[in-house]
């Protein structure tokens, strides 16, 4: 197994997206990229952290490559807004990859370049790539939460699309098509 941690602005929208690929065994939403140790959502709402929402996707690159699982994540999220998401603004949603290896690093520049070489949005792209250094899980209320809330305002207006966008871009890769 291996660990890809990125983020993509609320980190409900991209656990929701990733649970449902071949080959992702667990995604953990949590925070990094900031200096405070052990932060909570509220601390990092606040955007005094430094920390991003991000999601930590355990997969197995025999079903689904690093390659694969950035395309998913340049996919559904705008990595051209920075520190946005639609209406969500601050620090804590910006786009970024944190790095597990000099080779995920490499990697990551590919996919991006690959983007930007292909325009799919129109606009520069400001994903932030680095090394990670430290996650912290999220509280356990946000495991989840799309499972949990699907009716809620915000997992209609937001995550719902982003979910429906990944299905259809990604159909093949569906855990219900594998097996």
């Amino acid at each position: 197994m291996e660990l890809a941690t990125l983020g993509g602005g609320c980190f409900w929208c991209t656990e929701a997206s990733f649970k449902e690929l071949a080959g992702v065994m667990r995604v953990q939403s949590g925070y990094a990229g900031g200096s405070a140790a052990n932060p909570t959502y509220k601390q990092v709402c606040s955007g005094t952290t430094g920390h991003a929402e991000v999601v930590q996707v355990e997969f197995d690159p025999a079903v689904i490559s690093y390659e694969d699982l950035l395309r998913v994540f340049y996919t559904i999220h705008d990595p051209t807004t920075l520190n946005r998401q639609g209406a969500d603004s601050g620090t804590q949603y910006r786009s970024i990859i944190l790095t597990h290896s000099p080779q995920q690093d490499a990697i990551a520049r590919q996919i991006t370049e690959e983007f930007t070489a292909s325009n799919v949005w129109g606009k520069p792209i400001v994903t932030q790539i680095e090394p990670l250094t430290v996650f912290y899980p999220a509280e356990p209320e946000h495991d989840d939460y799309f499972a949990r809330n699907p009716f809620a305002g915000y997992c209609q207006a937001v995550i719902a699309p982003k979910v429906a966008k990944m299905r259809k871009s990604f159909a093949d890769r569906l855990k219900s098509k594998a097996a």
